[in-house]
């Protein structure tokens, strides 16, 4: 497990946990690593919620397909993020969502039973993981929030420009990648992919963004 230490430092779970401890926690909480090929699912509507899942490399996507079979992605997930927590720690049967591999990727999971409860041990650093674990479900809350504020927008031209805003203010930057290819952008915008490439060229022609695939520069 050692290999991942550098992933799993930078993981919201593990906040202000000991690199001495790191080891000692990990087989505490019977982790599992797992590898899944691009477009792989990982979790599956329906199936079981009971893990927490930590991207170790490649990336992942949260997805939701209606009674209709439309896609809209959720969210998406990098190396050291955290998948499936909200789920397993509210306590539902089942998954409402997928979860698939956007890459190859390798995925940590840990049963959310064993980090809510702490083990006959009693591990010190117990405590310290189920803080870190709320304080990510709420930073995941935020986030759940804005993506309402941006989906709500009433054009594909103001949900788009909403998400660009976005991140440039999360990136503090005003030239940055973003996560998604243009038909993913589309489904996490829940908008048609045509008409988001036409305002994607109209923006360009008025002079307000410039980009090019998944880059992106607000004028």
């Amino acid at each position: 497990m050692k290999k991942y230490f550098n992933i799993l430092r930078k993981c919201p779970l593990f906040n202000d946990i000991d690199d001495n401890d790191l080891s000692t926690m990990l087989a505490c909480l019977g982790t599992k690593v797992l590898s899944f090929d691009k477009k792989y699912t990982v979790f599956s509507e329906g199936s079981p919620a009971k893990y927490v899942g930590i991207v170790l490399s490649g990336s992942v996507q949260v997805i939701k397909n209606d009674y209709y079979g439309n896609r809209s992605i959720v969210s998406s997930a990098e190396p050291s993020d955290l998948i499936g927590e909200a789920f397993a720690c509210a306590g539902t049967s089942s998954l409402p969502v997928s979860i698939i591999a956007n890459e190859p990727s390798e995925i940590m999971l840990i049963e959310c039973y064993r980090i809510l409860h702490s083990c006959s041990n009693g591990c010190h650093f117990h405590q310290q993981m189920i803080f870190n674990l709320m304080k990510n479900l709420a930073m995941k809350n935020i986030l759940f929030h804005q993506k309402i504020e941006i989906t709500s927008k009433r054009s594909t031209r103001e949900k788009l420009m909403a998400y660009l805003m976005l991140q440039a203010e999360k990136t503090k930057s005003n030239h940055f990648r973003i996560p998604f290819d243009r038909q993913e952008l589309a489904d996490y915008l829940e908008v048609d992919r045509s008409g988001l490439s036409a305002e994607i060229s109209k923006l360009r022609k008025e002079g307000v963004i410039e980009c090019e695939k998944n880059y992106f520069e607000l004028l």
